[in-house]
């Protein structure tokens, strides 16, 4: 890496789920800082989301819901990159970003919304996690210093199909 720490923020409806995953995941590689928000928060994260967190030796403390508005207000970080991880936010019209920011659209099942038992709603979790895992390793790998624009946006696109493309 360059040296430099790049802000990236991970949106989602409700930010519950997977966008405090992505978040967890992401702070935990050096060179970047990340943030989670929705569009419409939830309040709390999801207590299975937590869970997940917590049984792979990640602290929470850090895990709130929040709204993507705190992101576009005054003396919010400068974001260098923001990633939809859900199908509903990748159609809403987003709050302009100071710092214009690159943006592509990851998106993850969710997994709040599987019902049945206590083991499949786990493991739907568990699903999303090692695709959002998946995902950011592959975008922490990225030359990023080096790389121009739009071969940059390409790959962080192409990063977005990665599950779909493996799966077909």
């Amino acid at each position: 890496m360059d040296g430099k720490t790049y802000n990236v923020l991970f949106l989602c409806t409700g930010n519950s789920a997977r966008s405090i995953m992505a978040e967890a995941i992401m702070n935990r590689v050096d060179g970047f800082r990340a943030f989670s928000a929705g569009s419409q928060p939830k309040g709390a994260p999801h207590p299975m989301t937590l869970d997940l967190l917590r049984g792979l030796d990640i602290d929470t403390s850090f895990a709130r819901s929040k709204s993507w508005e705190e992101f576009g207000a005054e003396g919010a970080p400068e974001l260098d990159f923001v990633f939809t991880v859900c199908d509903d936010a990748a159609g809403e019209a987003c709050p302009v970003w100071p710092g214009q920011p690159m943006t592509a659209h990851w998106g993850v099942p969710d997994p709040a919304a599987v019902e049945g038992s206590e083991a499949e709603r786990r493991l739907a979790f568990s699903e999303a996690y090692r695709m959002l895992n998946a995902r950011i390793t592959a975008f922490a790998s990225l030359p990023l210093a080096s790389i121009d624009s739009l071969s940059l946006q390409g790959r962080l696109d192409d990063i977005g199909h990665k599950d779909r493309q493996e799966s077909a």
